[in-house]
């Protein structure tokens, strides 16, 4: 997962002039509603900051949610040193909220819900240290609600592991890079792939199915956002149903073994074990991966009568079924290379798609 990150970051950092590391305490506070009076603040680690940012913005009575790094030893880390496992810092998120509205504990209870507290090694996709689950206390109060809300849990029956969630005094808390900050909305495409991809929402769907996390329905970015996403033919092609060039694509011949997801969604949609050379110019699979993320739709234009194929999730376009495939199936996918992310079998795990692994094994 990191080296994908940092590759995205990289990127990122050259357009985005957000907040930068080490802003003080009073530019935060100008930045917090002028009714507010009473305003207090919490911190959390539940792995990659950017779910946890995202899922304790949604909360009623949170101002401002800012991801950065803290419980380390040394001072202003860069997110690179924090990858790296040195530093002692985990990914953390320091909550701005009004007490009159949300209270602390109704802030424990709602990171219990959003994290995997019986993980002494990451969460879900990220593996390492400085992506475990830490409640940081800033009083004696909050320390003893941290605790009677840990042995709470562990009482719950609710996990069959051990909660093994540190309760640890608050350190300085030093905010992360700006391109970091309000990921989730800056960067929607990627960060949806990430969420989808992680296995997040499918554990917390399990443990918690009051919650629904499993069935939440992947927010689409809106038009405007993927136009800034993606590439000029990506958009064309999953947006406007174009046809990129045929031989002049970069998976018509790809012969890397791994799996092809929707660009939009995520989702998984066909795998390099079942594409073929159909001379056509254009990726070509003889089956879907995962059928269910298929739709199909009758296609009348350009004089044709055809089968188009879209992806559910994101009705997104990616090309045409022909039933001039070779066996088993004798069915040919003709589909677009702009619409489709490849995964490599080696970064199978890192992206979240591990459970897809032994199909190459």
């Amino acid at each position: 997962m990191n080296t994908t990150r940092i590759a995205i970051l990289v990127l990122a950092v050259i357009f985005l002039g957000c907040r930068q590391a080490g802003s003080t305490e009073k530019e935060m506070e100008q930045t917090m509603p002028e009714n507010i009076s009473n305003i207090h603040s919490a911190v959390f680690a539940g792995g990659c900051f950017w779910c946890t940012e995202s899922d304790f913005e949604k909360v009623a009575g949170v101002i401002e949610v800012i991801s950065g790094y803290t419980g380390g030893r040394v001072d202003n880390p860069t997110y690179n040193q924090v990858c790296a496992g040195g530093t002692g810092h985990v990914e953390a998120i320091k909550v701005v909220y009004d007490p009159d509205r949300v209270s602390y504990g109704d802030l424990l209870d709602h990171f219990w819900r959003h994290v995997d507290p019986t993980d002494s090694d990451g969460q879900f996709v990220d593996r390492g240290s400085q992506y475990r689950t830490v409640i940081f206390y800033a009083s004696e109060k909050e320390r003893e609600q941290a605790e009677t809300s840990k042995k709470a849990l562990s009482a719950s029956g609710r996990f069959d592991r051990p909660i093994v969630t540190e309760i640890l005094p608050l350190a300085e808390f030093y905010e992360a890079e700006g391109y970091h900050q309000n990921y989730c909305r800056i960067n929607p495409t990627h960060y949806q792939r990430y969420r989808m991809g992680s296995g997040r929402d499918q554990f917390l769907g399990k443990i918690w199915p009051d919650e629904q996390h499993a069935k939440k329905k992947t927010t689409i970015p809106d038009d405007e956002q993927l136009k800034q996403s993606l590439t000029d033919m990506q958009y064309r092609v999953v947006r406007e149903d174009a046809t990129e060039p045929p031989f002049d694509n970069p998976y018509w011949d790809n012969h890397r073994a791994g799996i092809y997801v929707d660009i939009i969604s995520g989702e998984p949609l066909f795998s390099s074990l079942d594409k073929f050379d159909s001379g056509s110019g254009w990726p070509s699979f003889t089956r879907p991966l995962e059928p269910q993320n298929l739709a199909e739709k009758k296609d009348t234009s350009h004089s044709m009568v055809r089968t188009e194929v879209r992806g559910k999730g994101a009705d997104s376009h990616l090309g045409h079924v022909f039933d001039d495939g070779p066996e088993p199936t004798r069915l040919r996918y003709c589909i677009n290379s702009a619409s489709l992310r490849f995964i490599p079998v080696e970064d199978l795990e890192r992206e979240g798609y591990g459970q897809y692994r032994e199909l190459f094994e």
